[in-house]
């Protein structure tokens, strides 16, 4: 078979640009990284790497949620610090005030302490989060949660609990409402007002004056959680919580008057009995005194369980201490009041930090699943398309190689004549 020179030419010159490509493409995987430059090349595996990107971009956007989480969940913890450290310099200063020692010029000085501890508190419930919402406003959070209104804080906010997902089918919570945190804070449970009704219905009640106090706290807690009827209407008497002491006159001037303490008029058991005296009364750790003779009859009401938040009772015992009139019993109740609501905030605000530590821990836990699973993702989806280095280093020197030597044969060629053979 004769070559022609334009032959040779022309697939000496094919060769060089095929080997121009190679070069080419050689190089663009080293730049690159990448095995395959078209998706023709390895069609199944660049799908089964484009589903591996997906799931590493949804791991970057869980990790930014993460850090987004974190900060939320720290300030809500150093916040909620803060509240329960000033809760427990009020329960101080309420303790101090019940020394009797104090003057009443003191006392408002107490006074002046815990309003300023009020202040701030209402401030820490009020705080915003990075982005300028209200943290404890639940679903509300563009509005302010503590309001002042007519002399008692009101909550503004709702019971909703903003979630940020932080991996598939994974959300945390990102805050607590006030609701939740400040609002379910039991009150003292108590009789009503302290003072013992007088019933004028009732023929012959000798007893002209009385009064009930809660002297012993957890035992009357215990009996009011056992008594209490939190529904009494009918079939059950709409006087189901109240109670009676009703006193009997000796059957003879040398017998001793006695007493009896009834439920809705229905002796107790087992029976409360016993004489009167001068002595207080002592019953399921209240104290009951009366004036007046047998017979007679003095009805007390046990008070319905209710909440108040901080705030309020922190009011209740600004206005107690800056009254100078309340002495006695009357101030020791305003300050039970206080020092039992006070520890059942704190408390709630502690439950409320613990759920918080919860969630913290659950959060570091699925940071570091997310890092491990990212880890993996990167790794299968290099293993399928990401190029290895210093093999295509080696086909990049093959190519230029190859190259060198198309271009070095073809000037070869290019000299040849037969008068070089004459």
């Amino acid at each position: 078979m004769r070559l022609s020179n334009n032959l040779m030419y022309q697939n000496n010159i094919n060769k060089i640009l095929d080997n121009q490509q190679g070069v080419a493409n050689a190089q663009e995987r080293v730049t690159t990284g990448e095995k395959y430059l078209t998706t023709s090349e390895a069609p199944a595996a660049i799908s089964q790497a484009m589903l591996y990107s997906n799931k590493i971009q949804t791991n970057e956007q869980y990790t930014k949620n993460i850090d987004q989480l974190t900060g939320r969940l720290e300030t809500e913890e150093s916040v909620l610090q803060s509240i329960n450290t000033n809760i427990q310099q009020a329960q101080e200063l309420t303790i101090q005030a019940g020394n009797g020692v104090y003057t009443k010029d003191d006392l408002k000085t107490f006074a002046s302490e815990l309003s300023g501890i009020q202040q701030t508190l209402a401030n820490l419930m009020n705080t915003r989060s990075e982005d300028g919402k209200f943290i404890f406003s639940g679903y509300q959070d563009s509005t302010q949660p503590y309001q002042l209104e007519s002399g008692e804080y009101n909550y503004k906010g709702d019971q909703g609990q903003h979630q940020i997902t932080i991996a598939e089918g994974v959300s945390i919570k990102a805050s607590d409402n006030g609701f939740d945190t400040f609002e379910k804070t039991d009150a003292r449970l108590n009789v009503l007002d302290n003072k013992a009704g007088i019933p004028t219905t009732t023929p012959a009640n000798n007893i002209t004056k009385g009064t009930v106090y809660v002297d012993g706290q957890a035992e009357f807690d215990k009996f009011h959680q056992a008594n209490y009827n939190a529904d009494p209407a009918t079939p059950v008497s709409p006087t189901a919580n109240t109670f009676s002491v009703v006193t009997t006159a000796g059957a003879t001037t040398n017998d001793p008057d006695t007493y009896e303490i009834l439920q809705d008029g229905v002796s107790l058991t087992p029976p409360q009995t016993g004489e009167v005296t001068d002595d207080t009364i002592e019953f399921a750790g209240m104290k009951i005194q009366f004036e007046g003779s047998a017979p007679g009859q003095l009805d007390f009401t046990l008070e319905k369980p209710h909440k108040e938040n901080v705030l309020n009772t922190l009011q209740s015992l600004i206005t107690g201490l800056n009254n100078g009139a309340l002495e006695g019993d009357d101030f020791q109740e305003v300050l039970a009041d206080g020092l039992v609501q006070l520890q059942n905030a704190s408390e709630q605000v502690v439950f409320t930090q613990s759920s918080l530590g919860g969630r913290m821990n659950a959060l570091e836990r699925v940071s570091d699943s997310n890092l491990a699973l990212d880890i993996q993702n990167k790794s299968n989806r290099s293993n399928l398309v990401e190029v290895d280095m210093a093999e295509a280093i080696s086909e990049l020197t093959k190519q230029e190689t190859a190259l060198q030597a198309s271009q070095a044969t073809f000037g070869r060629l290019t000299n040849l004549s037969l008068f070089d053979y004459l």
